[in-house]
């Protein structure tokens, strides 16, 4: 029960972490300092949904159709070793920055809009979600449920304090190397992924 909690945690977690575009704005919102409860609540209980349906949902497909299990592993691990290698990539090619302005102020009800768009609108999200975490959880038939908890603990506890603790990071993501550093680590984490998959 424990170890299916803690795998759910850990696996839920390396999935979330990687930066990408949900992130980048729960980053941004969080130097800013605007709306960052609601949008911390609206990104973690998206993923409490979406999380829910690929262990309760996914998982439930792979009993009746067993091959379906391997295939979204090879679907999964290719997309991670696609996607880790693009972090690569802007290691080397990129020059990012974070460009934060203080001017605008966009009301709450846009901002939700914005970050249901850039959740449920992103493919990536319900591969990571509901077919890899989906797919994972079958490992732990017995105690699906505290994996699912362990998962749907790490969206709440990464997002929130992504979002409060963003405005420490203000100074160090306004320098190129920072995002580079961080992308290796990204790159590293997704084809380390990719190989326990195809293992």
């Amino acid at each position: 029960m424990l170890n299916s909690a803690l795998h759910g945690f850990v696996m839920g977690l390396s999935l979330i972490v990687p930066i990408g575009a949900q992130n980048a704005f729960v980053l941004k919102q969080g130097l800013k300092q605007q709306h960052v409860f609601a949008i911390c609540l609206c990104c973690a209980l998206s993923d409490a949904i979406l999380i829910s349906s690929g262990v309760l949902g996914f998982s439930a497909l792979v009993m009746l159709h067993p091959d379906w299990l391997n295939i979204a592993k090879y679907f999964g691990a290719i997309f991670l070793l696609i996607y880790g290698a693009q972090h690569f990539y802007q290691t080397w090619k990129g020059e990012q920055r974070l460009d934060v302005s203080q001017n605008e102020a966009p009301s709450l009800c846009k901002i939700l809009f914005i970050c249901l768009g850039l959740t449920w609108l992103n493919p990536h999200v319900y591969l990571d979600t509901v077919v890899l975490l989906g797919s994972i959880s079958t490992q732990y038939l017995d105690t699906q449920l505290y994996f699912a908890l362990g998962a749907i603990s790490a969206s709440f506890l990464f997002f929130f304090s992504l979002g409060y603790a963003a405005r420490y990071l203000q100074p160090i993501f306004q320098r190129p190397k920072a995002w580079k550093i961080l992308d290796i680590v990204i790159g590293g984490v997704m084809w380390s992924i990719a190989i326990s998959l195809l293992n």
